[in-house]
């Protein structure tokens, strides 16, 4: 398939890399910065322009790698007629391209993407369409990027999309208030490391509702007292604390 790119972030990058090393290929990128268009056209060997500039209209595939917000705004830019048109979005429902082309679909990364990542980790994608022939072409396609996908929709994928904020965002927000009480109390964040890791692994082969650690899980009040003693210059991070001790304490 011929592939026209809208967007180049993150994700539209990584997918373009993606796409490179399949037999289908990207023949233009679009973007609202002509400048970034320009540069991720680049690296694919392909046309360019901005969202003023002029479609192509010989592709099979047009993949929305846009912001939520921004993917709001595309039925007023492109109609498509019957060529396959694909949204990024994880809470975003495929319906939002049902004005832009009568086959439409959604290629959702469930994965973490920077567009400068040397190695492209492992992407489950998750997959839906407006109807069976259009869902199975995209699925299709998928599994031509990543050996991971599943079928959901919009429902399913909304909510994997909230497990996905659990697991990373609000994660790693609690790696940044560990790193700034560490910073203020002079202490080497680099040694927490081994342990964030070995967390991770153990949940690859097992619940992490067998794994769960710590004085919390132990109903140890004397140590819980302490690390909130410890605390006390830190409201944010004691606040933390006592929500998140509160919660594995009922669990």
């Amino acid at each position: 398939m011929n592939i026209v790119l809208i967007g180049s972030g993150n994700v539209a990058t990584i997918l373009g890399r993606l796409i490179k090393d399949t037999p289908h290929k990207v023949v233009q990128v679009i973007s609202r910065n002509s400048g970034h268009a320009k540069i991720l056209a680049n690296k694919l060997n392909c046309s360019f322009t901005d969202l003023e500039g002029q479609l192509d209209l010989t592709a099979d595939l047009y993949l929305f790698a846009l912001t939520d917000m921004a993917l709001h705004e595309m039925d007023k830019l492109f109609h498509l007629s019957d060529k396959l048109a694909v949204h990024t979005g994880g809470s975003v429902s495929k319906d939002e391209l049902q004005k832009i082309s009568s086959r439409y679909g959604i290629l959702y990364p469930l994965q973490s993407l920077y567009k400068d990542m040397a190695v492209i980790p492992e992407i489950p994608f998750l997959v839906d369409g407006n109807n069976d022939e259009t869902t199975m072409c995209i699925e299709q396609f998928a599994r031509e990027l990543s050996p991971i996908v599943s079928r959901t929709n919009d429902e399913e994928r909304l909510k994997l999309h909230v497990a996905a904020v659990f697991v990373n965002n609000f994660t790693n927000h609690l790696y940044m208030q560990a790193a700034e009480f560490c910073e203020r109390e002079h202490l080497d964040f680099n040694l927490l490391k081994p342990l964030i890791t070995e967390t991770a692994q153990r949940i690859l082969t097992h619940s992490p509702k067998d794994v769960q650690t710590g004085p919390a899980s132990r109903n140890d009040i004397f140590t819980l007292e302490k690390h909130l003693r410890s605390l006390t210059n830190y409201p944010k991070q004691k606040y933390l604390y006592l929500k998140l001790t509160d919660s594995i304490i009922n669990k």
